[in-house]
């Protein structure tokens, strides 16, 4: 339609899509902000909130203490462990100087020295037992420390139990929570989306058509951002209903519009040439001209070939002569392009768009 229009209403109709522009941006910023400030799901929920007091405080004062014992065993055992490598240092120490000392002795083979012999194997022992005594110490921290890690253990184990029976509870809070947000955004965005379908089906090509898109485009921005991202998702049961619910409301609303459409054209193509022409206006029908299509049926029609001068579909005129200069033109036209004659008949509704 474009083409047909007068470069001044051109820019005219550039600058009142920006006024609806402007206004759905003003509309959509006052619309975050009454959303923002609307409940917002319950996040600070934990599965820990569902478990009974007593259960949880239990279970809880079990892994303090089995961690508290298991930190007091372990350092036991490092203590122990130290203790036993020292303990088998000095064994290995001595050991080796008695084995030193032996063979010394049996190089010189000197028998004053059995008693020294004695003496030394019994330190040596001593030693040996001291090492022993340590590495005995140091196995039975390392049972206590193991004992206190299982115990750490089976409390978690415990404690994970009572988080798996409270699940199903903190999953349906959850949801509820999520529910209850998507309802209070549902309240504010589904008046805005009927009274959007209201204006797009009465009032889109009225004088106030600006305003109108504006608030349209607005209430297309409220369902798909403010409303589509929350929608609770119970197995996705709720996304695929929504979107079956709107797409059956959508295509109810196109199907019934081609029928009307449809019924419509069969009464204009019903009517006489001179009535039809009367109710189409200048405008339309030079776009649908400039698209190749019959003015009356919107059929396509080969408006380059000379010899067609009227619609082969519902038979309108299409092009007819100068009363003047005899030209071949657009019965359209309101003037003769060869001559500037008026074209002869002219109604009113081709006149002005």
């Amino acid at each position: 339609m474009s083409k047909s229009l007068r470069l001044p209403e051109k820019w005219f109709r550039r600058g009142l899509w920006l006024v609806a522009a402007a206004f759905a941006f003003f509309l959509i910023g006052l619309g975050s902000l009454v959303v923002g400030n609307l409940p917002q799901p319950n996040t600070a929920l934990e599965v820990e909130h569902f478990i009974t007091d007593a259960d949880a405080q239990r279970v809880q004062a079990a892994i303090n203490k089995a961690q508290a014992l298991a930190h007091q065993t372990g350092r036991e055992r490092d203590k122990a462990q130290l203790k036993y490598d020292a303990e088998r240092a000095r064994y290995q120490s001595a050991r080796d100087t008695f084995e030193n000392w032996v063979s010394t002795r049996r190089a010189t083979e000197r028998p004053e020295q059995d008693a020294e012999l004695l003496a030394r194997t019994k330190a040596l022992d001593a030693i040996k037992q001291a090492e022993n005594k340590a590495r005995e110490e140091l196995e039975k921290q390392e049972q206590t420390n193991l004992e206190a890690s299982q115990a750490v253990s089976n409390a978690e184990v415990e404690m994970s139990q009572l988080r798996d029976a409270a699940y199903p509870q903190w999953q349906s809070a959850m949801r509820a929570s999520e529910l209850r947000v998507f309802l209070y955004r549902l309240a504010i965005t589904l008046p805005l989306l009927v009274v959007a379908g209201w204006l797009f089906v009465r009032q889109r090509k009225s004088t106030w058509w600006p305003f109108v898109w504006g608030f349209i485009f607005f209430a297309l921005f409220a369902f798909f951002v403010e409303l589509v991202p929350y929608l609770p998702d119970y197995g996705g049961y709720v996304r695929y209903i929504v979107g079956i619910v709107v797409t059956v409301l959508l295509g109810r609303y196109a199907i019934i519009a081609l029928n009307r459409y449809l019924e419509k054209q069969k009464q204009r193509e019903a009517m006489p040439e001179v009535q039809r022409r009367e109710e189409l206006s200048y405008d339309v029908a030079l776009e649908r001209l400039s698209k190749s299509v019959c003015p009356g049926c919107e059929r396509p029609v080969d408006l380059k070939n000379t010899e067609i001068d009227f619609c082969p579909h519902c038979g309108i005129g299409l092009f007819d002569h100068c009363g003047h200069c005899q030209t071949r033109k657009s019965a359209f036209s309101r003037f003769c392009h060869a001559c500037g004659t008026p074209a002869a008949g002219a109604s009113e509704g081709q006149t002005e768009a």
